[in-house]
């Protein structure tokens, strides 16, 4: 019993209901693993006591948590302080307000100050007792920004999207010009994104960008060299060289759009890193030179810290675990020794920074200039790699030996591990959750909107201790209205909307919490029926729990609050499920759940029930067994719903068979190195994206439905 209480004062979770009326219960040896993560001792009777007794105390003591939370008509529990307890707000832009001598006539404790503003203050407390106490106050707005009004765009995964121009993988020039194309021509309002992260490199690197070395800068290999005004300005020698790596850059697009290639992330970066080299010897001018002091002024110390880690991976490699003792730590005096002798080096990758920074801006003003009311949608992965930037810099703010992931569900009965680890809630609290700020800060610079990967992260995470199967997790609880307050105030700051990922299995209560907050939810055509005969559809939206018997949703009981759309990048795209082609693969790989021909079964029952659903709503008049013509179908079908946000997956525009990522594989399928192919896999660049008539009658179809 005093090992469960200590579990539950520190937000993990004993049990878990993995379906409705089935209770799991958390081994003892979970529980004390993911507390010592806490720093907890929890591994004798003794131990427990004895934490227990520590907490009790300190929470006796304490006037104040770490963060308190206050948004209108929620002012923040303060009845713990006692009477005659003195506040005072310092706000983050240097005024202070001050309670003052409480009414003698009034009784309980004291109140924050009225109209407070928006922001991360600082809140003092002075007690009776001469006890004092300081904590982060975020005041923050009730609701996210919410889209102007219905908008449709694409989702599209960076480096598949190549150019003419682009060096082996899309890059930010080719964002732009698909934003200034799409939303002038095909009146599109967005442009979804995957993670731009910082990879940690390779080679050879991990092609996922769900994987990230950091989350809170991105990676200059989505430069567009040729658009970094210095390039301009090389001669001589540097000229030459340069030109040669273009010349080879050539070489590398046309192995990917000619000859089969995949994607080959190293490659491209081993020629833009050393073209970089030489645009970076080049001098700013001065006005450039001010504007890159400026930025380095803002970005201060997580910059430095990325900077640093990428400079010494370069003498020491990518993990930071394997190296000198003296440099694990980013404060030590070796560290900073370092730094001294490394400058160049630490310069040369915050002007990387800086420059992937000054395009994404200028991918963001293309977009905006196109009519787009939203623009780019960044996306933010749900954690970062182990041995990466952020968690050498952070370390604190993550639990050692955890990893986040999926318990067991209907889908797959070993759970999943996804080898990230996970912020640990009290750092955060302590911290007024200066990482997560400055994470979302970072993000929403160049934004019109931002994705959050797994948004139910915000409120729990699956905890794997290091070495245990993903099914000796448990579920490690964090303030849900702490991060929601948070993003609601820096997303309100940038004018930005956000969406969550909010697919699988979703605690009670989570999707309606987030759309009290104005987050937009995400509903995938394929996953949106009834799977519990009755229950609310905001509630059952994307519980795929593989019920052949749940009626399909009408498009008239979706949510308006999502962004809806036919697929994912971690789903089979529309022209491969109605093909077939999807259990095909996995057939092939061996990824089927069981024996093929029932696998098969059940796809052509699934599809065959949808197409009578299409038929039976007029929305395809071309008739069974024209593919393009589904695929218009199923978007038509997008248009009927009230969804605020459509997504068109830009590969199903032009009929591309391939996913761009298959779960539960890793060298068995090219994951994350594909580009966008017509149904024959011949790679289709921008240009001929632009002169598709496949896609521009789709999206003539949208922007009808949005008339």
């Amino acid at each position: 019993m005093g090992r469960a209480r200590l579990a539950r004062l520190h937000g993990i979770a004993t049990c878990y209901e993995p379906s409705p009326g089935t209770i799991l219960h958390i081994g003892d040896d979970t529980v004390v693993a993911v507390l010592a993560a806490l720093g907890v001792d929890a591994s004798t009777p003794d131990a427990v006591r004895a934490a227990l007794a520590a907490y009790e105390d300190e929470a006796g003591r304490s006037l104040l948590p770490g963060t308190v939370v206050a948004r209108p008509g929620r002012p923040p529990d303060l009845s713990g302080l006692p009477e005659g307890t003195v506040l005072r707000v310092a706000h983050e832009d240097g005024p202070a307000t001050d309670t003052g001598p409480q009414d003698p006539a009034a009784s309980g404790p004291p109140a924050l100050p009225p109209d407070l503003p928006p922001g991360v203050h600082t809140l003092h407390a002075h007690s009776p007792d001469g006890r004092t106490a300081r904590a982060r106050l975020i005041v923050a707005p009730d609701r996210v920004p919410v889209p102007p009004g219905r908008s449709h765009g694409f989702m599209v995964q960076l480096y598949s999207l190549l150019s003419r121009r682009s060096w082996g993988m899309g890059d930010l020039g080719d964002l732009a010009d698909l934003a200034a194309w799409s939303g002038r021509t095909l009146g599109a309002g967005f442009v979804q994104l995957n993670p731009l992260h910082a990879a940690v490199p390779g080679p050879p690197t991990d092609p996922s960008p769900y994987r990230p070395s950091s989350r809170r800068f991105p990676d200059p290999v989505h430069l567009r060299i040729a658009h970094i005004p210095e390039y301009a300005q090389l001669s001589g020698t540097a000229r030459t060289r340069a030109d040669e790596l273009a010349a080879r850059a050539d070489a590398l697009r046309e192995d990917v759009l000619e000859r089969g290639a995949l994607i080959d992330r190293d490659a491209v970066w081993a020629l833009k890193r050393e073209a970089l080299e030489l645009v970076c010897a080049v001098p700013l001018s001065p006005g450039r030179h001010a504007t890159y002091c400026d930025f380095l002024a803002e970005q201060g110390a997580p910059l430095e810290d990325h900077a640093t880690w990428c400079a010494i991976a370069e003498r020491h490699g990518p993990d930071w675990h394997a190296w000198p003792d003296r440099l694990r730590d980013p404060r030590s005096a070796a560290t900073a020794r370092l730094r001294a002798r490394l400058l160049d080096r630490i310069d040369f990758h915050c002007r990387l920074a800086w420059l992937t920074d000054q395009q994404l801006a200028a991918a963001q003003r293309a977009a905006r200039d196109a009519g787009m009311d939203i623009g780019l949608v960044h996306d933010l992965a749900v954690g970062v790699h182990p041995a990466g930037a952020d968690t050498w810099a952070q370390q604190d703010a993550f639990a050692a030996g955890m990893s986040i992931g999926a318990p067991p569900d209907a889908f797959n009965a070993r759970g999943q591990d996804w080898g990230l680890p996970p912020w640990r809630p009290d750092a955060l609290a302590a911290a007024g959750y200066a990482p997560y700020r400055d994470l979302l800060r970072g993000l929403l610079r160049h934004a019109g909107a931002l994705r959050i990967d797994h948004v139910m992260g915000l409120f729990r995470l699956w905890w794997v201790p290091q070495g245990r199967p993903p099914t000796e997790g448990a579920y490690v609880r964090y303030d849900g209205e702490a991060m929601l307050s948070l993003l609601a105030l820096e997303a309100h700051r940038a004018g930005a909307a956000v969406i969550g990922e909010d697919l699988g299995t979703v605690e009670p209560g989570v999707r309606t919490a987030l759309a009290e907050r104005g987050v937009l939810g995400t509903s995938v055509l394929w996953f949106e029926r009834d799977y519990r005969d009755g229950a609310a559809a905001d509630e059952a939206a994307g519980d795929a729990a593989g019920d052949a018997e749940a009626r399909i949703l009408a498009p008239e009981e979706w949510r308006e609050s999502c962004l809806a759309t036919v697929t994912t990048h971690d789903l089979p795209t529309t022209a491969a499920r109605l093909a077939g082609e999807d259990v095909a693969l996995r057939e092939r790989l061996g990824l089927l759940a069981g024996p093929p021909e029932r696998e098969r079964s059940r796809a052509r029952n699934e599809l065959a029930e949808w197409l009578r659903e299409l038929t039976l709503r007029g929305l395809l008049p071309e008739g069974p067994g024209d593919e393009e013509a589904a695929v218009r179908a199923v978007h038509r079908f997008l248009l009927r719903t009230p969804a605020r946000l459509v997504g068109v997956w830009l590969p199903d525009a032009v009929g591309d068979l391939r996913p761009q990522n298959l779960p539960g594989t890793w060298d068995e399928y090219p994951n994350w190195r594909l580009p966008i192919a017509g149904p024959d896999g011949r790679p289709q660049t921008l240009e001929e994206l632009a002169a598709s008539p496949r896609l521009h009658a789709l999206m003539r179809e949208l922007s009808n439905g949005q008339r």
